[in-house]
């Protein structure tokens, strides 16, 4: 495989940017201005490069074969599970289940752990600004098994009601606390050390959604003492189709399979099946291969930045940009969060959001609009859809000084 760079001195974001092939084009005559990486990110050379050199030297099914081909193929493939585990410092790469995304992943914890641990009568939580990937899981659950779902709100600040929580936590009856690390709408940054101490004090297990935190600050699950963590692999400069959730060992042990197949057994009969150790399984099937080494490529890339430099690049994007949208004329920012991450959703007065990011398109600004997958938040914040800002490594402040400068232009034009 092709070598990762070393290690970045001093974040220099024209550096990063040469990695990125895909920042040297231009939309519509314009420089591209992509400010839609929380929906998914750009692909460094490294992640390319790792893929098609997979697919032209080495590949073949994994984990099954004898042959050379298969051999070197798993140990490419199996890197990602050490790499992923490294990440986020996991006691055990076994506690490392390869998915699809992140969907797939807050799924088998509502399946395997909801079905399979949980007791009717118990109830799981979630809050007022979850994706709908952490919504309707539980509502299947919910309507299957006879969980209760309870519902903790957000402050005026956009930000977790730690009381509420603590509320609904109060009758011992909660099995989980299913919460974002990071709002993909509001850029709130939940409190999750909290949450977790919180949530164990009163018997309940905890499941963080990581698919935004964890492309833009440091994750160390033993640390935070979490039960579950989710996250999925092209937000952080990886493939589609590949996403990672970890779980605590003994938990995984007493959780059923989440799909039945090959890979995911240790015997058959017409009888019975018998089940592979944790984590294979949860991983039926041939898994996504090429998409596995890709994300290997990427976290190394992450590494090697550092998510110190990420961290502060972004903190000082998103001070930078908070201060110029404020001053934009007839702009409204949604949620205000002391700790907030590189997301940044809003309104134009007069303009309705998806008229703003075509508007917006036409000098090359790649932004999102809609409800973003939360049309509970959206419905909590009394609107039906927002533009949606989100950085990236290679994002600079002079792409934020000419959003703010041409949301000015498309204020003044829907005067």
């Amino acid at each position: 495989m092709n070598a990762i760079p070393g290690q970045v001195a001093a974040f220099d974001v024209e550096r990063i940017r040469a990695d990125f092939p895909i920042l040297s084009q231009t939309v519509r005559g314009q420089k591209l201005v992509f400010l839609d990486s929380g929906a998914s990110a750009m692909k460094p050379r490294v992640v390319i490069d790792a893929m098609r050199d997979a697919m032209e030297t080495q590949y073949a099914n994994v984990h099954r074969g004898a042959h050379w081909m298969s051999e070197r193929t798993t140990e490419a493939f199996e890197a990602v599970r050490d790499s992923a585990a490294r990440l986020m410092n996991a006691g055990s790469r076994d506690e490392i289940v390869i998915t699809r995304n992140s969907t797939e992943a807050l799924n088998l914890v509502a399946y395997s752990y909801g079905r399979g641990v949980m007791k009717a009568g118990q109830a799981v939580v979630i809050s007022e600004m979850e994706h709908h990937s952490n919504i309707v899981p539980w509502q299947m659950l919910r309507d299957a098994h006879g969980i209760e779902l309870r519902v903790a709100k957000i402050t005026a600040s956009g930000e977790l009601d730690m009381a509420h929580l603590e509320d609904l936590l109060s009758d011992g009856k909660v099995g989980l606390v299913s919460i974002t690390h990071m709002s993909n709408v509001l850029g709130t940054c939940t409190p999750a050390e909290r949450i977790v101490q919180l949530a164990h004090a009163y018997g309940a297990k905890v499941l963080l959604d990581g698919s935004q935190a964890i492309v833009h600050r440091k994750v160390d699950v033993q640390a935070l003492d979490v039960d579950f963590y989710a996250w999925t692999g092209h937000k952080l400069y990886g493939p589609t189709g590949i996403g990672v959730l970890y779980g605590k060992r003994d938990l995984l042990e007493a959780m059923p399979p989440f799909m039945g197949g090959g890979d995911m057994i240790s015997s058959v009969t017409f009888e019975r099946s018998t089940w592979a150790r944790v984590p294979h399984k949860f991983e039926a099937g041939t898994p996504a291969i090429l998409e596995g080494i890709g994300l290997n490529a990427a976290i190394q890339y992450v590494e090697s930045i550092g998510y110190d430099a990420i961290s502060a690049h972004e903190a000082a994007l998103t001070e930078h940009a908070l201060a110029k949208l404020s001053a934009v004329d007839g702009l409204t920012i949604y949620g205000h969060a002391q700790d907030r991450g590189g997301v940044i959703s809003f309104a134009m007065d007069g303009a309705h959001a998806h008229d703003v990011a075509t508007l917006l398109d036409r000098s090359g600004i790649a932004v999102r609009a809609g409800h973003h997958c939360a049309e509970p938040l959206m419905q909590r914040l009394g609107v039906d859809s927002t533009a949606r800002a989100t950085f990236g490594v290679y994002t600079t402040i002079a792409e934020i000084d000419f959003l703010a400068e041409t949301l000015g232009r498309i204020k003044a034009f829907f005067a």
